[in-house]
């Protein structure tokens, strides 16, 4: 009880397994003694008339006593979770479908720790490179768990209906007194499931459970630019966790297989390609792929191996706007070389005069530094 609020038994003076017609006996005895009107030279009984008749109002109703007695007085408390107003009135924790075992673990689960099965399904969508940059439709084929076309779900053979539960009355949900909390726990009937009722005549489809699992088909739209590890849900295309519950979803996570020429950056995409030395030196118009098909790229005079180039607009679409391809230049360097190849080279090395070139002399330079 709240401070300053007493037991109702004890302003009554009842002891605790006193009859309805005994809290009502009591209850007009102290009243008529207590009443205000004939107590007018003492202030103290209004606050006595007002106690005996909130003891009244507790014990001479059967369900508020019941949870009076099961609480230990919470239920009686301004404010308390377990009165008329919280969310657990009466002292009665419901658990619906929190999947913990245990007192603590039902407790746990009041609170949000370990909630039931909703029928959700998990899967994983492999997607090619291309199709993840540019959207696509997949069909996807899975096994489900659906209700059963034989029985439409009452798991009862055709010609047959279920019986009510004697375990719960037909309520689907068993309440249980735990002696060390002060609250009781609902949960529901192991017998039945919660459903209520009892199968006598099984269905032969489902074996009475109303559920069967098959194959299912669905389609589903891929966006432009999902990117891999990215989730997507279709709604109640997932498992039917009970035979009146609504199927859950089903959670898909994609998986982006990699590309042989290209990878993702952001919303860009990037690939490696050769050229020539020439090519590099001179500058050159080269054909490179892109996630299109061919597409054209200028490469500058003056190149230097491992320079990145842009072709603008290639890259992942996504959200009205497009990454760009980036071209890494590799310069390929022959392994062999014709004689009139290398009477050429070294004769262009000549009139290069490498040493002399800056990039050479600054490295020149640096190596004396460090070595003396």
């Amino acid at each position: 009880m709240a401070t300053g609020t007493r037991d109702p038994y004890e302003v009554l003076g009842l002891p605790r397994n006193a009859s309805a017609d005994e809290v009502k006996a009591a209850f007009r005895r102290l009243a008529s003694q207590n009443h205000p009107d004939r107590n007018q030279n003492d202030p103290s009984a209004s606050v006595r008339f007002k106690e005996i008749n909130q003891a009244y109002q507790v014990l001479s109703d059967p369900e508020r006593r019941a949870a009076f007695d099961r609480s230990g007085g919470l239920t009686e408390q301004p404010g308390s979770p377990f009165g008329p107003n919280g969310p657990f009135p009466g002292g009665v924790v419901d658990l619906g479908d929190i999947a913990i075992e245990g007192i603590l673990g039902d407790l746990l689960g009041v609170f949000g720790v370990g909630k039931g099965d909703r029928g959700d399904l998990k899967l994983e969508l492999e997607l090619e490179f291309t199709e993840a940059a540019f959207g696509t439709q997949k069909t996807l084929r899975y096994g489900r768990i659906i209700l059963c076309e034989d029985c439409r779900g009452s798991g009862s053979a055709p010609g047959t209906v279920p019986t009510a539960c004697s375990a719960c009355s037909g309520k689907g949900r068993v309440r249980l007194q735990q002696a060390m909390f002060p609250l009781a726990v609902e949960k529901a009937c192991p017998r039945c499931n919660g459903t209520g009722r009892f199968v006598t005549h099984p269905c032969q489809g489902c074996k009475g459970k109303g559920l069967v699992k098959q194959e299912h088909e669905v389609l589903v739209s891929i966006p432009p630019g999902v990117e891999d590890g990215a989730a997507q849900v279709v709604p109640r295309a997932g498992n039917r966790p009970r035979p009146d519950k609504p199927a859950g979803d089903l959670l898909l996570t994609i998986r982006v297989k990699p590309h042989p020429f290209f990878r993702r950056i952001g919303d860009d995409v990037v690939c490696k390609v050769p050229i020539s030395f020439a090519q590099a030196a001179l500058g050159a118009e080269i054909e490179v792929p892109t996630l299109e098909g061919k597409g054209k790229l200028k490469v500058p005079a003056g190149t230097q191996p491992g320079a990145v180039l842009r072709i603008r607009n290639k890259g992942i679409p996504r959200g009205g706007s497009r990454g760009d391809q980036r071209v890494e230049v590799q310069v390929a360097i022959p392994e062999r070389l014709t004689p009139k190849q290398r009477a050429l080279m070294e004769e262009l090395a000549k009139d290069l005069n490498v040493d002399t070139m800056p990039e050479q002399k600054g490295f020149v330079d640096l190596l004396k530094n460090l070595f003396g």
